[in-house]
């Protein structure tokens, strides 16, 4: 079991070692042994916060090119992270983002996993409105508001979270699917409407001329007894 050395001091006894397992040194110590690029130093780790036990958000950024900082820290099918996590028995969710020195992309990655967020800044008061789509609100704000407090830590900024009324909610597939169902259906019911329409059409017309040509018949009939007579 991994712990973090927090602090040696003197006691009555002697020496006494003080480790725990919630610090953020913990994480950073277990990135180091799992993630070459940490240890090594072309992958820095930026920030670190936990709520320990339920979920941590760790921002990583690499000035070197061709590395990318959050792919080195999850490994191939997200095995660097994974064995992370299985120190803290699973439990323990870990999210690594892409930290930046722009303060509105740094945000939008820290709410992860959100999406097609909205970003306004108020920089003297170091506070961010965020504007998130309903369908995503849950996500930004988490379970208790654990990941909006979260990100908050994280960025330094006092986050807002509000309803973006701009952006249509997206419809679920199920939903959608009994739409599409509807829509075909209607069209099938005025698509069978304009047929019995051209069906009665067509009766009346042929009636018309059934009519017409008895018509013809009874008046040439008529004329034949006048000249017989």
């Amino acid at each position: 079991m991994a712990v973090y050395l927090s602090e040696i001091r003197e006691g009555l006894k002697g020496e006494e070692i003080i480790v725990s397992r919630a610090s953020t040194g913990l994480l950073e110590g277990l990135l180091k042994r799992e993630v070459p690029e940490v240890a090594q130093g072309s992958v820095e780790v930026k920030a670190i916060v936990r709520e320990a036990g339920n979920r941590a958000k760790i921002a990583v950024f690499s000035n070197q090119s061709g590395i990318d900082p959050v792919g080195s820290c999850v490994g191939q099918k997200g095995v660097r992270v994974q064995a992370i996590i299985a120190e803290f028995n699973g439990i323990e969710k870990i999210d690594i983002i892409q930290w930046s020195d722009n303060s509105k992309d740094y945000i939008v990655q820290a709410l992860s996993p959100a999406k097609n967020l909205r970003v306004e800044l108020n920089e003297k008061e170091k506070s961010a409105h965020v504007f998130v789509p309903l369908d995503e609100l849950s996500l930004a704000i988490g379970k208790e508001g654990q990941n909006v407090r979260l990100a908050s830590k994280l960025t330094g900024y006092n986050l807002e979270i509000e309803e973006d009324k701009t952006v249509a909610p997206k419809k679920e597939p199920k939903e959608k699917a009994k739409e599409e169902k509807e829509q075909k259906t209607e069209k099938i019911k005025v698509e069978t409407a304009e047929d019995k329409v051209e069906t009665s059409e067509d009766k009346v017309e042929a009636s018309s001329v059934e009519t017409a040509s008895e018509t013809v018949e009874t008046v040439e009939t008529e004329e034949n007894k006048n000249e017989g007579s």
